[in-house]
């Protein structure tokens, strides 16, 4: 697995300049000293000389990524094998998933033999810390989440929401399978959460066995849960989709968090990779009243604790003058500049039964998001094992490890998943 998430040289079979190709959007992603091109018809593709065959590459060469027609992907394998690549990812479609089975078993069993790992085929590729060998349409910022898609356009709709350790699309599984992905991602060092897009499972046993080992959160969403979408994962990736229900009892049983949106996983995603593990309740701090009503609705609606403010809460927030109701949740009204905020999220992360806080800043004329946003941070530091998410209409929170939604009610559903 290290050779294909931290290769040395990679060759690129089938670069191309044609506008909008496949082929073209890699040689865009890979262009680096470490990568070579190949393609038979050109003598160079974005300024890159191009070789004829890999086998004429003098270097040693750790994974190829392979985007070229079907019909040719088994004589292109064969020179992959004389080479003596460790890895391949076949981006190339037109196998399983069409139903053309038995040339995806013959390169799988060619490449086994040769003990040649594969990912794929019918991908949109890898992409790590080290190499974007995808056709992704840019490169995502690094971060702690490990995404693994069987849908390629899965991972496009989310590259740019949030930081990413690595992102694997593996396609039609032929050789590596999601389970393998997952062994490997538990050890990996810079993941520490792991998502998953799933259409089906190989082998229910083997994964269940698996996932039950991760120490990572894993969080998951399931397509082809209706009769239609199972037909439709069919003709996707050729896998086989199971009875939705029982899929989400089993995933409970080994502690996998399901999640109903693609929003929610890259929500859920976010908060776990952000913040620690919640204990206690959660108090709400706002300046727009029905703003923290609406929260206190959602908090007693997914059965989070919004504690009563103590006696010393209440003494330390006797400052806010202005503030005629004093409880939890906490509106310190529209006009509240950032003093107001600081003394009362210091006030409600003192108290010991207040686990975490949901920080509200409504834009309002006199609203400063950015000195809000600060006043956040510097309590996330004071306080690092009370998670605080907010929902800030701008501010650099994320920046610092506190995830900020547009709604309060992801921000409720993202902090409840800190307790799970």
């Amino acid at each position: 697995m290290n050779y294909i998430f931290n290769p040395k040289k990679v060759a690129l079979i089938g670069a191309s300049e044609k506008p909008n190709s496949v082929g073209l959007g890699l040689a865009k992603n890979m262009i680096s000293d470490n990568v070579f091109f190949v393609n038979p018809n050109r003598e160079s593709v974005l300024g890159v000389k191009c070789y004829d065959k890999i086998t004429e590459i003098k270097d040693e060469v750790d994974l190829a990524v392979i985007a070229v027609p079907a019909v040719i992907v088994k004589s292109v394998i064969e020179d992959c094998i004389s080479k003596k690549v460790k890895g391949v990812v076949i981006i190339s479609g037109g196998f399983k998933e069409v139903g053309n089975g038995k040339d995806e078993e013959e390169i799988r069993d060619l490449l086994r033999k040769n003990k040649i790992s594969l990912i794929g085929p019918n991908c949109l590729g890898i992409i790590s810390e080290n190499i974007n060998a995808s056709f992704s349409y840019e490169s995502p910022q690094k971060g702690s989440v490990a995404f693994l898609s069987q849908s390629g356009a899965i991972i496009n709709s989310v590259i740019d929401r949030i930081g990413f350790s690595k992102i694997v699309s593996y396609g039609n599984e032929a050789d590596l399978e999601l389970v393998d992905f997952l062994e490997y991602l538990n050890k990996d060092k810079q993941t520490k959460v792991i998502a998953i897009y799933l259409e089906g499972i190989k082998d229910g046993r083997r994964f269940m066995e698996v996932v039950r080992k991760i120490k990572k959160p894993i969080i998951l969403i399931k397509a082809g849960r209706s009769e239609l979408g199972s037909k439709a994962v069919g003709t996707h990736t050729g896998s086989l989709s199971g009875n939705y229900d029982v899929f989400v009892s089993a995933m409970k049983q080994v502690g996998v968090i399901i999640v109903d949106s693609i929003e929610e996983l890259i929500d859920t995603a976010k908060v776990l990779s952000m913040l620690p593990r919640c204990k206690g309740g959660i108090g709400i701090i706002t300046n727009g009243g029905g703003l923290g009503v609406l929260t206190a609705d959602y908090c007693f609606q997914f059965g989070v604790d919004v504690p009563k403010l103590d006696k010393e809460t209440l003494l330390k927030l006797k400052e806010l003058k202005e503030i005629k109701n004093k409880i939890n949740p906490l509106d310190i009204i529209g006009d509240a500049l950032p003093q107001r905020y600081e003394i009362a999220l210091e006030a409600l992360l003192s108290q010991e039964n207040i686990g975490g806080l949901i920080v509200i800043s409504a834009p309002q004329i006199m609203t400063d998001h950015k000195e809000n946003a600060k006043i956040v941070i510097e309590m996330r530091k004071k306080y690092p094992l009370k998670p605080i998410v907010c929902s800030f209409h701008g501010g650099e929170l994320e920046e610092n490890n506190v995830p900020n939604y547009s709604d309060v009610l992801r921000a409720v559903k993202s902090i409840k998943k800190l307790y799970e």
